[in-house]
């Protein structure tokens, strides 16, 4: 059953999104598509932790004021984040008094959101959902790297940790917007433990997803518009590219890393890309998420990746285990 893929009787919607970035984000591609940018990254607080909670609990609030709706019409949030115990997610969202699921899934953690609220809106324990999920350049830096005071230098290989928040709200009604499948990761560890190449520590995960996916699901690349991973970057979505086609998996003609979408990697000095929790999931709510709701993005997968690790793994030199879970989104006169 570890290879089945989640096919869900009553396909929950995502009814509305909204995402929130930094000045970064603004300035890169897709910045005009954000809901909200604070171009000094600090939202109104006085620490990097307390402006990565605020982001999350104004983009929560966006998305709830886009549907027209209150807290008290969320029956659960799924939320987390890449700080310790997930606290820019307790501390963003505590005063909204919504049943509080705290997960982690690293920059996959949007996935992991999206897969558990819909399992349990399918499931019929819950009516209406929301997933939440964010990342902060300096909160990153600061705890997995060194702060950005020190000045430190950047591989080629390192990816620029995105300043997002994003959330969404999933229904049991009818949307223009179905998750209709789902695959849950499998934790792939490839031995690599360089902190600065993400790409290439997350790309195998990816990999393994998606050979799963098309292996058991009866879906082929064709039969989608786009297939998008979360923050492989440069290095890691060139290294799931070759590696699937040594597996007769050719997603080259449709395949989109929201890393390589977010930033203009000519023009801003990110090196291999974006990263970050709220990297995916920022591109997702804001780009993706429109696409379907137009019809021009008919039926798509979203496949989030993330890196395993903690500052006490990296300080002790060990491994940096990864995943990479995966939901389809179709428009509602798709059928699957």
């Amino acid at each position: 059953m570890q290879n089945s893929v989640i096919k869900f009787n009553d396909p929950p919607s995502i009814t509305s999104s909204a995402s929130v970035v930094g000045r970064m984000e603004k300035e890169g591609p897709l910045g005009e598509i954000f809901d909200f940018c604070d171009p000094s990254d600090r939202f109104g607080r006085d620490t990097w932790e307390r402006s990565e909670s605020e982001m999350q609990r104004l983009a929560l609030n966006f998305a709830l004021s886009k549907n027209k709706l209150s807290p008290d019409d969320i029956d659960a949030v799924f939320a987390g984040d890449l700080i310790n115990q997930c606290t820019s997610s307790t501390y963003g969202l505590c005063e909204y008094d919504i049943p509080y699921f705290g997960i982690y899934g690293a920059c996959s953690t949007v996935a992991e959101g999206l897969i558990a609220a819909s399992m349990s809106i399918d499931g019929g324990y819950f009516r209406r959902c929301a997933a939440v999920t964010s990342s902060h350049n300096c909160t990153a830096e600061r705890q997995f790297r060194a702060p950005l005071e020190h000045g430190s230098n950047r591989t080629p290989t390192s990816q620029w940790t995105v300043t997002g928040a994003a959330a969404f709200i999933l229904s049991d009604e009818a949307g223009k917007i179905r998750i209709t499948e789902a695959l849950v990761g499998r934790t792939v560890d490839s031995g690599l433990s360089d902190i600065s190449n993400m790409g290439a520590a997350m790309a195998p995960a990816a990999i393994d997803t998606l050979t799963r996916y098309f292996r058991t699901s009866g879906a082929s690349p064709e039969d989608l518009d786009a297939v998008v991973t979360g923050d492989l970057g440069n290095e890691g979505h060139s290294i799931m590219l070759e590696l699937l086609q040594e597996n007769d998996i050719d997603i080259s003609a449709n395949a989109l890393d929201c890393g390589l979408m977010i930033f203009d990697r000519g023009r801003q000095d990110v090196h291999a890309g974006g990263s970050g929790c709220g990297c995916g999931a920022s591109v997702l709510a804001s780009h993706f998420l429109p696409k379907i709701i137009s019809g021009e993005i008919r039926d798509m997968l979203f496949i989030a990746t993330g890196a395993l690790m903690s500052p006490l793994t990296i300080q002790q030199g060990d491994t940096i285990p990864a995943i990479a879970h995966l939901i389809r989104l179709s428009g509602k006169d798709l059928e699957i």
